[in-house]
């Protein structure tokens, strides 16, 4: 929320005020959760009041996959801001809990319970009431490992749940959590109903604003104005239509050419273009971060060196990536945490600046021979592919050579899942704008019991758990044991972070009050065309 809106205790929110929905959820209060949307929406669009009716056409990339629909996926993010809601939110600038579903809740003094209030006034799409057992069972089915979902441990922390109540939810946990409020921003709220269908892919109901009503398999997803939406007046939009483009020149055309009105997905270069173009606009999501990383596999002979890994770190350009590649909508980073969180510490996010001479004596010094490396990237993605040659190169000048090994994106993502990958990947990750220790008890490129890389460390282990367990994410105690985090992050490199970027959104300018979660989930309750 904007620092003019009330802040809301993490531990307790709105306890016996009986708040109304008008109070909570006032005309345009969720736009107002990120000012710099409206900010930088507004210079490129104007003014106007909101309009009722029509259809935004959107062009993203992949398809959602229905079994990894709890995943960090761009096409699950698609759907899950459109058709679910979850229990709070979180604002794009700061991590801090705000109402959705849950009206109110309270976090016992000794962290070990928390007891939600929910609304009494929200139905599925199929017109069946919300409860609080439909939020248990989302938070079950969220735990259960078959959904690979990336907070299932911290679900599976929660050892009882009280639906006795309809509308109040007491969860019960097995040790104090610091990131149980990350948990219940980010899963959504399933229909019980028809979750064998979800799994299918055959039906997709939720309480969100808008209701799935068509899918081709990656081609075309329909979306239609939910009429019983809980938040008055909304959606503005009768019907979202989007195309499923996996190529970025064919994303551009099609935004160019009127065929759609946003797109996702476009390389930085053309974004930045279309931003200064009139009629249309180029949106940083900011709050929504994700990171640009070089993962290694630490079981392939030669990656199991710490010193063959410090010398990659030392290699890399990431100045040259962030400014070439994001075209300046980023900056380098040792660490994976943005400049806004507890966690982040400008001193160690100098430790392995560009040195070729460091990298060359730290290979050296390694004496482990370094044969050729795969370098694995999402196929048709040109930042990926951009970012993979910059890699590539660097890594040429300390004499480690790499082949280029371009995946298709589902491939991609079982592998990142599975662990398979041989040698070297990048990919973004995200997580880190959350509470610190979300990161490293559930990201697959961070958990530290089970990761991306094979990396195992009992002093990891011990950190990633400390940090975790501490019940205020923001507290001194906290930001000390983030600080053991990050040096075993640093110590053991078994990822190497190259930058934080942020995505981008391009549009027509007939398109207003476009948003996002944290997660990247579009969010088009307040949307209108003009």
């Amino acid at each position: 929320m904007t620092s003019s809106t009330l802040r809301f205790d993490r531990r307790t929110f709105f306890r016996g005020a009986g708040v109304t929905a008008a109070a909570v959820f006032g005309t345009g209060l969720l736009a107002a959760c990120s000012s710099a949307v409206g900010e930088q929406q507004a210079a490129a669009t104007g003014s106007s009041t909101p309009v009722r009716g029509g259809t935004l056409k959107v062009g993203i990339t992949q398809d959602v996959i229905p079994a990894t629909i709890l995943t960090n996926t761009a096409g699950a993010t698609a759907v899950i801001g459109l058709v679910y809601d979850s229990l709070i939110t979180y604002p794009l600038d700061k991590v801090e809990a705000q109402p959705h579903l849950a009206t109110a809740w309270d976090l016992a003094d000794d962290g070990l319970s928390l007891s939600l209030d929910l609304r009494d006034d929200v139905t599925f799409h199929s017109g069946r009431p919300f409860t609080s057992k439909d939020a248990e069972f989302s938070l079950r089915t969220y735990a259960d490992a078959k959904w690979t979902a990336q907070l299932r441990g911290t679900a599976a922390a929660i050892t009882e749940y009280d639906t006795s109540d309809p509308h109040r939810l007491v969860l019960k946990f097995e040790h104090e959590l610091g990131n149980i409020f990350d948990l219940l921003d980010t899963v959504p709220i399933l229909d019980s109903e028809t979750i064998d269908q979800l799994l299918a892919g055959e039906q997709f109901v939720g309480t969100g604003p808008f209701r799935l009503t068509d899918r081709t398999p990656n081609t075309s997803l329909t979306f239609e104005r939910n009429e019983t939406y809980w938040i008055p007046e909304r959606p503005y939009l009768d019907r979202v239509e989007m195309s499923i483009i996996d190529d970025a020149q064919a994303l551009l055309s099609s935004l160019r050419s009127g065929q759609v009105q946003l797109v996702q997905g476009l390389n930085y270069r053309d974004a930045e273009t279309l931003g200064n173009t009139a009629g249309y606009q180029s949106l940083a999501m900011e709050g929504a971060e994700v990171q640009i990383y070089v993962g290694t596999n630490v079981t392939h002979p030669a990656l199991a060196d710490v010193r063959v890994r410090q010398a990659i770190a030392y290699a890399l350009d990431r100045e040259r990536i962030i400014d070439e590649v994001f075209r300046g909508s980023g900056y380098p980073i040792n660490l994976p945490w943005p400049k806004g969180s507890p966690a982040y510490d400008e001193a160690r996010n100098a430790t392995y600046s560009r040195d070729v001479e460091k990298a060359r004596q730290a290979l050296a010094d390694s004496g482990t021979p370094v044969p050729n490396l795969p370098l694995t990237y999402q196929a048709g993605n040109p930042f990926y592919e951009a970012t993979a040659q910059v890699v590539q190169a660097n890594l040429a000048e300390i004499g480690i050579d790499t082949t280029l090994d371009p995946q298709e994106s589902a491939t991609f993502v079982q592998n990142l899942i599975g662990a398979q990958f041989p040698g070297l990947w990048t990919t973004f990750h995200s997580w880190a704008q959350y509470t610190p220790s979300t990161l490293t008890v559930s990201a697959y490129p961070f958990n530290a019991r089970k990761n991306a890389s094979h990396f195992e460390s009992p002093a990891y282990v011990a950190a990633a758990d400390a940090a975790w367990n501490v019940a205020d994410g923001t507290s001194p105690e906290a930001i000390d044991a983030y600080t053991v985090v990050s040096d075993e992050l640093l110590d053991n490199l078994f990822l190497i972070e190259i930058g934080v970027v942020f995505n981008q959104l391009a549009a027509s300018a007939s398109a207003h009050d476009l948003s996002w979660t944290k997660r990247s989930e579009l969010k088009l309750t307040d949307t209108y065309l003009t």
